[in-house]
């Protein structure tokens, strides 16, 4: 889709929208890439995807104006918002136009489309973070919900959704406290690659010899994050051993890094254990066991789909049947707070198939079941050779189902996030049964506050709640990256103590 901007006599900086109107573009085109011609057209008449946006200032009110053509026809669009408001300081001069560029544009773009999108005009990938801050601005609940109907145009099934996480994430902050961090533990390494995967692990078959280094590079970035942590005088309140597939370890690799997180890190009052366990096909008894002594409380079995077929389309070396013995097995060694993962819209999948995978788990009752939807990922073997998928169409009816069919069982939504290039442009959301929510979950994808990130692929989020600020410190990507840098990952940890003394990392 070409995009146009148009200077006029209202100084604006219309390069500084770019990316606003891209993510609009996505919502209502996914189909379309971005193009950025010099010229400017004198008209949009017979162009097959193209969008002007011009800002101009009549007397006391500033009109953001959208065009937009779309197979063979044009629409119009427009946003209109006090003149005042563009002599603010930049930072919230830009918030003020991106708002007003993406309504115009969702405006007209709808108009030719002749259907709004369940998420109507919000594209960022927390969208529970509008409804949570005007809860703690004093609005009602009802307050919030209207909010995401009216102004961003939110169908209600959906606004209802984010306002259920909202309330969720309002009373994690209370368990989260002051002065508290979560710990994510990564382990970045699998047993194969699942098709539709771009996360940073690696194919244990081929990357064995990396295993033991990595653990023993994993022990020091414990020790010192530990250090940091007791240098700031934080505490952990909850801690998350994510992957990858954190169970491709062996039961004795597994025992020294708990260990390791037991004697190095402040978790005298964490109150959330989790462990990815992940797929079936690494899941022992003697592993479940090393997570029960060291008093790991929640884990999770991800079948993604009971579907046999479903699964060997998308890498998986295991079947459904494996997945009942694997939960089974987690239950019998005493688990009691399960979470499994399911995706709508795998290839080869359909609606029936998946009403079929979510009944098989709901017939399971784990404690949460976190609903994803399929997202082609740059990197992924998906995105990288195609495959059949389900229509965008299909995909929404199968989130339908599991809107009904958990709402119905017992089941209530905590917490959900977006993603780029979602089918159907829907969302993830997790589910839990009463008063068994994860924490960490909530913690980490709403930023209530610090997640610190150890391991290879891991990013460090370090939050200020009170100034709204945010730094990222990342890792390195790949396991022997990760290993050649282990000195520099190290030494990154003073930016932690640095923070929370008030000093500006470097």
């Amino acid at each position: 889709m070409k995009l146009y901007f148009q200077e006029t006599t209202t100084p604006w900086q219309p390069e500084r929208y770019r990316y606003s109107a891209e993510q609009m573009m996505l919502t209502l085109f996914p189909g379309e890439r971005p193009e950025y011609p010099e010229d400017l057209p004198r008209t949009l008449e017979g162009e097959p995807a193209a969008a002007l946006f011009s800002l101009e200032t009549q007397e006391d009110t500033a009109v953001l104006n959208a065009q937009v053509a779309w197979e063979g026809k044009t629409a119009q669009g427009k946003r209109t918002f006090p003149a005042a408001d563009l002599d603010q300081d930049p930072h919230a001069v830009y918030h003020v136009v991106q708002h007003a560029l993406k309504l115009a544009f969702y405006q007209a773009g709808t108009a030719l489309l002749g259907h709004e999108p369940p998420w109507g005009a919000l594209t960022g990938v927390r969208p529970v973070k509008l409804p949570t801050r005007a809860m703690k601005e004093g609005a009602s609940p009802e307050e919030a919900r209207k909010e995401l109907e009216e102004e961003y145009r939110v169908s209600p099934r959906r606004a209802q959704l984010a306002l259920d996480c909202a309330k969720a994430s309002l009373a994690a902050q209370q368990v989260l406290g002051t002065g508290t961090v979560s710990v994510y533990v990564g382990i970045p390494f699998c047993p194969t690659r699942c098709a539709y995967c771009s996360f940073v692990s690696a194919d244990v078959g081929r990357t064995m010899k990396l295993v033991d280094p990595y653990v023993e590079a994993l022990l020091s970035e414990i020790e010192a994050t530990g250090k940091a942590l007791n240098q700031a005088g934080l505490t952990v309140r909850t801690l998350y051993m994510g992957g990858g597939t954190p169970t491709t370890l062996s039961a004795g690799q597994m025992d020294r890094v708990l260990a390791a997180c037991k004697a190095h890190l402040p978790v005298e009052n964490c109150v959330e254990y989790t462990v990815e366990a992940g797929r079936p096909d690494t899941i022992t008894r003697e592993k479940l066991e090393v997570l029960k002594a060291h008093g790991i409380g929640r884990v999770s079995i991800n079948p993604q789909t009971l579907e046999d077929e479903v699964l060997r389309a998308i890498g998986r070396r295991h079947t459904a049947q494996d997945i009942r013995e694997a939960y089974a097995l987690a239950r019998e060694v005493g688990f009691d707070s399960i979470n499994m993962d399911l995706i709508a819209g795998l290839p080869r999948d359909s609606y029936e198939g998946f009403c079929r995978t979510l009944d098989g788990v709901l017939a399971m009752a784990p404690e949460n079941i976190t609903v994803h939807t399929l997202a082609l990922k740059k990197g992924s073997t998906l995105m990288e050779k195609g495959g059949a998928i389900p229509s965008g169409e299909e995909t929404a009816r199968m989130l339908e189902y599991s809107l009904d069919a958990l709402g119905g069982g017992g089941y209530r939504p905590y917490y959900l996030y977006r993603q780029k290039y979602m089918s159907g442009s829907l969302e993830n959301v997790g589910w839990t049964l009463p008063s068994l929510d994860s924490v960490y979950n909530i913690a980490m994808m709403e930023e209530l506050h610090t997640v610190v990130s150890i391991g290879g692929g891991g990013v460090t989020k370090l939050v200020d709640p009170e100034k709204g600020q945010i730094v990222r410190l990342p890792n390195p990507k790949y396991p022997q990256d990760y290993l050649a840098s282990l000195d520099k990952v190290l030494s990154q940890k003073e930016e932690l103590v640095r923070f929370y003394a008030g000093a500006r990392p470097r």
